[in-house]
């Protein structure tokens, strides 16, 4: 009798269609809170006062910075000056010197050069710069530097910050010179993380020997120009000077103004010098890289790449003691990407992004692919912490305006699999020739068992009262519930890989109150 009303409460909340469903049939991952946007903009006043504290607690003479949501720039600040002694003030399109910050437009430059068949990420990198074949490597057994390495602060150069910082306006030549001379290396070639701005520097120089440009020209009509980012400049001398931000110490309890560095072979490391109005543009692009979806593809990077820049290739710390600002304990995971930082924390938020740092300057972006938000932010000090406070400012607007990652629908081929799995619970009738299982499936659960503990978990539920729709992992694994009078049961399953997928595995289990 159980088993009969179950299958008749079954007909009543399906309307199945027994066609063969696609497992290709893809929906991208959601936002399903019609008040997300309200509730982020009721945390926009709260935020303005943490910066604006923070600015002022840390001796900021000029700050801006601005918040992205769904690749639209939605709320901007400033406070202070960008030239104490003419006390002009900071806006959205004054000019900072956004330091390492300018790195992922390097790296974004050679992907293209990539994906135009032009080079390959594991070329090794002395096939575009001679000068380095006869560079002698720490150990005998190094592998050869190579594209990739560079990339991902690999390649075993050592930290040279902040040295790397007063070598902005050196010349190709005086790089060359420097590759020449024996070059002092931390680590073997692809065996750890250690930051390098030389690394960099020499991806701008492959970029001009393979595309016959300067990496500058390069990225300015590949990059710029399609963003629209036409006020972004390398060389302080080409901004006008009511839009430039000179750069300040903070020392003995006043402000130093330091002398402007010019752009030069280094600047594909750390010389751009752009506002936030045209920065917001490039995080626009990098937040349009998500989900995978089937869209037309714009560029000027294919979106499969943008997201090839943002996974973390290169493991560069962990931190079990982290705590966000409000003190809540986080334990976080970082690497390198391409270019870019990656951190994970411990309630699974992955945030994507970069610092700068120059005489002068400190400055930090960071975005939160899975909810659609990022937020960037300048300040005319030396190495001013910005990394900090964009941290908590994405934690404020997560928490405070309860944010949820996009969710995503479940595919045809889960709902499909689900209805026919769960009409033949708990006694699985004629479960071996169903056609619903793949060929491992019964080699490695016992019918009997599965029988048995069905029908215990379905005597333990009472009559059914309803089942869930499937939360899905991805395209073919699954969760769902399915509720009784007296308890409520978990059931999880993963298809195969095959045309049209079966289930390949199987638990069953009750939801502990």
């Amino acid at each position: 009798m159980k088993k009969l009303s179950f299958l008749c409460f079954l007909l009543f909340s399906y309307c199945f269609n027994g066609s063969t469903v696609l497992a290709q049939s893809y929906k991208p991952p959601v936002f399903t809170d019609p008040d997300r946007m309200k509730k982020i903009e009721s945390v926009l006043p709260t935020i303005d006062k943490i910066y604006k504290e923070y600015a002022e607690k840390n001796h900021f003479p000029g700050f801006t910075y601005g918040v992205v949501v769904d690749g639209k720039l939605i709320h901007t600040g400033t406070a202070g000056y960008t030239d104490l002694s003419k006390k002009t003030p900071a806006t959205t399109q004054s000019l900072f010197r956004i330091a390492s910050m300018s790195k992922s437009f390097t790296t974004m430059a050679i992907l293209q050069l990539r994906d135009a068949g032009k080079l390959d990420l594991d070329d090794r990198a002395d096939k575009y710069i001679p000068e380095m074949k006869n560079t002698k490597l720490l150990t005998a057994d190094a592998p050869a530097i190579t594209i990739r390495h560079l990339l991902t602060h690999a390649a075993g150069f050592p930290e040279d910050n902040p040295w790397g910082d007063r070598q902005l306006a050196d010349t190709n030549a005086e790089l060359l010179q420097l590759i020449k001379n024996p070059i002092a290396f931390s680590n073997t070639p692809g065996v750890a993380y250690e930051y390098s701005n030389l690394g960099i520097t020499l991806l701008g120089y492959i970029i001009q020997k393979v595309s016959g440009k300067t990496y500058q020209q390069f990225i300015n009509d590949n990059i710029f120009q399609p963003l629209g980012m036409t006020h972004t400049k390398w060389e302080y001398a080409e901004v006008p000077a009511d839009k430039l931000a000179h750069g300040y110490r903070w020392r003995d309890g006043q402000w130093t103004e330091e002398a402007l560095l010019h752009d030069g072979a280094w600047g594909a490391m750390g010389g751009l010098i752009t506002s936030i109005d045209d920065f917001s543009k490039y995080i626009a692009l990098h937040l349009a890289a998500w989900p995978p979806k089937n869209d037309v593809d714009n560029g000027p990077l294919k979106r499969s790449s943008i997201r090839e820049m943002h996974q973390p290739w290169n493991i560069s710390g962990f931190s079990p003691q982290f705590k966000y600002a409000t003190g809540r304990p986080c334990a976080t995971v970082s690497a390198y990407c391409y270019g870019l930082n990656w951190l994970r924390d411990c309630e699974g938020r992955e945030y994507v992004g970069h610092s700068g740092g120059l005489p002068g300057f400190g400055s930090n972006w960071r975005i939160l692919p899975q909810y659609g938000i990022g937020v960037v932010a300048f300040a005319n000090v030396t190495y001013a912490p910005t990394v900090p406070i964009n941290l908590q400012i994405l934690d404020t607007l997560i928490v405070s305006a309860q944010l949820k990652p996009r969710q995503l629908p479940a595919s045809d081929i889960l709902k499909q699999r689900q209805q026919q799995l769960t009409q033949l619970l708990p006694n699985w009738q004629n479960a071996e020739s169903s056609g619903l299982f793949a060929e491992n499936f019964f080699a490695d659960y016992s019918l009997e068992a599965l029988k048995k503990e069905a029908s215990a978990l379905f005597e333990k539920a009472g009559k059914i009262v309803s089942v869930k729709e499937i939360v899905p992992e991805n395209q073919l694994r699954g969760r769902y519930l399915i509720e009784g009078e007296k308890a409520t049961l978990w059931v999880s399953f993963t298809l195969t890989p095959e045309s049209s997928p079966l289930i390949q595995e199987y638990h069953i289990g009750e939801v502990k109150k």
